[in-house]
Formats: structure tokens, sequence, C-alpha cells
């Protein structure tokens, strides 16, 4: 009896922890969230995006970049770096890379882990478009007042110009 409660408590434990099924309500909510943050926030330098969807504690962790300690900072370097560009950034998900792991305290789901990898290009004023690196990120979402908010983004492992991905593989 012991052995077999053990199994259970193990078994439940993974599953605890475990991916959101693709065709899921959370997992199809934070690929929504994900489209609206970049290919209309960071691809259209649409701004109203990432005021809507950063929580008001939001933070960034870049590992080339440093740390973006507020939503402010994080929207200004948006606005005044990145779409000022001499060039136009567009970002892609891998969709195959995707994970989404729902986050529960006492069965109520709470917010969300999302990882994945991403592609950055830059769209010359030529019309050339070049990839400029590849990079990892996790973004942690949570429900603040019934939305969807990203508290922190973390984005790592960046490789320049699609530089090959040894140590991973």
């Amino acid at each position: 009896m012991k052995s077999i409660l053990c199994f259970l408590l193990a078994f439940a434990s993974i599953q605890a922890f475990a991916q959101a099924d693709r065709t899921s309500e959370v997992h199809r909510i934070i690929k929504s969230k994900d489209s609206l943050l970049f290919d209309v926030g960071f691809n259209r330098c649409d701004i109203r995006q990432f005021e809507i969807l950063l929580s008001e504690q939001f933070e960034f962790y870049h590992d080339k970049a440093g740390i973006t300690p507020s939503k402010t900072e994080f929207i200004a370097g948006i606005r005044d770096r990145v779409c000022k560009l001499n060039y136009k950034p567009r970002r892609e998900l891998i969709e195959s890379s995707l994970e989404v792991h729902p986050l529960f305290r006492n069965d109520t789901l709470y917010g969300a882990l999302q990882s994945a990898k991403h592609r950055f290009y830059a769209l010359e004023k030529d019309g050339t478009e070049r990839i400029t690196s590849t990079a990892l990120f996790t973004h942690l979402w949570l429900i603040e007042q019934g939305q969807w908010k990203l508290s922190r983004g973390y984005s790592y492992d960046h490789r320049d110009n699609g530089a090959s991905k040894k140590a991973r593989d």
C-alpha cells in the first residue's frame, strides 16, 4: 500500500509541472499573447501592445544588455532605440520550441511559464532581410485582476548572425 501511495504522489507531482498540451486553452492564450507582444508590438513598433501586456511590476533580464528594472524603462528602450534603428527589426518565434507550463496555487491557475527559441532579423532599406541573432527566452505570465500580464522576461543564449548551436546540440 505504501509503495502505491508513493507512486501516485510521484505521478501527481510530475503531472502538476507538465507542459500544457498545445491544444489547451492556456497554451492558446500564451501563444496569442506572444503574438501580440512580438508580431504586433515588436515587429510593427506598436508601443500600445507593451503598455497593455506588461505588468506594472515588469522586469526584463537580458544576457547582453543587462537588467531593465521597470515597465517604463523597457517601453522607452523599445520606442527610443529598437524602433529607431537604421533597419526594421523582426522577431520570429520558432513554434516547435514553444513550451507553456501552467502555474497553480491550490488548484487555481495563476500564471504560466513560457519558454522557446526565437530568431531576430533585420530588414534593410534595400528590401533584403538578414538574420541578426537567435536566442532563448522565458516569460513569466501572471493573471492580474483577470488579465494576463507579462511580469518577467528573460532573454539569454544569444547567438549572433544565426551562429550554430554547438553547445546545445
